[in-house]
């Protein structure tokens, strides 16, 4: 079989009948630009910079709250608590009572465990809630430049089309989207819509 590649074919189907290996994007491109691979790499290393910047006690607490969020923690809680009562209410004295009833001390290690691993959780969710704060800004910095960079675009195209003479749309649409979206006007705008809501009777809604 002749494997020199035929001239009049083209590139997509002499790409077909090259080995798995040996064809183009594969197998690192999934259908999937190279652009998302970026942004898929970039994200990692962001995650793993926020990884190497956690003290031993954010590690700490959240090895702690991940254990406490998980099935193995009410497995071992019912073990030990089941066997608690079960040892401290037996008629038959294998071992001393320890936490006769009303299991006094039993209730007292519960309640501090309560607190400890509610402090726990409050550590992790603090930090999280800064790692979640960072990104919306990120994601808001993102959405204000795109907003500026179409209302941009729309000038330029605009500019384009009046010099070629092509069909607009109405101007004072043309006009409305050449705007760049103020974020202080919009939030005010959402504040006085939610306040006009509030003033409206639950009756009336």
């Amino acid at each position: 079989m002749n494997s020199h590649p035929d001239p009049q074919m083209p590139d997509h189907a002499h790409n077909l009948l090259r080995p798995p290996d040996a064809q183009v994007g594969a197998p690192n491109d999934p259908g999937m630009s190279k652009v998302v691979h970026r942004n898929i790499r970039a994200l990692t290393e962001v995650r793993q910079r926020e990884e190497a910047r956690k003290t031993a006690s954010d590690r700490i607490a959240d090895a702690v709250t991940t254990f406490a969020g998980s099935m193995k923690f009410v497995y071992v809680h019912a073990a030990v608590f089941g066997a608690w009562l079960v040892l401290n209410n037996a008629r038959v004295h294998v071992i001393p009572h320890w936490d006769p009833y009303p299991f006094v001390m039993l209730a007292m290690i519960a309640s501090v465990e309560a607190i400890f691993l509610s402090t726990f959780i409050l550590i992790s969710q603090n930090r999280m809630q800064k790692l979640a704060d960072r990104r919306a800004e990120l994601d808001l910095q993102i959405g204000l430049l795109t907003e500026h960079e179409l209302t941009r675009s729309i000038h330029m195209l605009d500019d384009i089309s009046r010099r070629l003479g092509t069909a607009r749309p109405p101007e004072p649409e043309i006009q409305d989207i050449k705007q760049d979206v103020n974020p202080e006007k919009v939030v005010e705008e959402i504040e006085r819509a939610e306040q006009r809501l509030r003033d409206i009777p639950e009756t009336d809604r």
